[in-house]
């Protein structure tokens, strides 16, 4: 199960970032690393971006990135 299937108000746990380079650098400097909870505050009308909740700030996330990363339930 990947970031961007979660609905509003469900939380899980980073289990991976599938993503490698550049890009996994940047959503891993943002805060989302493996081992930390994740908790979707809400989606954007449209379904881009999704505003999650981590390490006590909301941060926003594209769907393509919100993709990339594996979480557990």
């Amino acid at each position: 199960m990947t970031l961007k299937d979660l609905k509003p108000g469900q939380e899980g746990k980073v289990i991976s970032i599938g993503e490698r380079g550049p890009m996994r650098r940047r959503i891993m400097d943002m805060g989302v690393t493996p081992g930390i909870t994740v908790k979707v505050v809400k989606v954007a009308p449209l379904g881009d971006p999704i505003e999650v909740n981590i390490r006590g700030y909301e941060l926003s996330l594209r769907k393509s990135e919100a993709e990339n990363i594996q979480i557990q339930m």
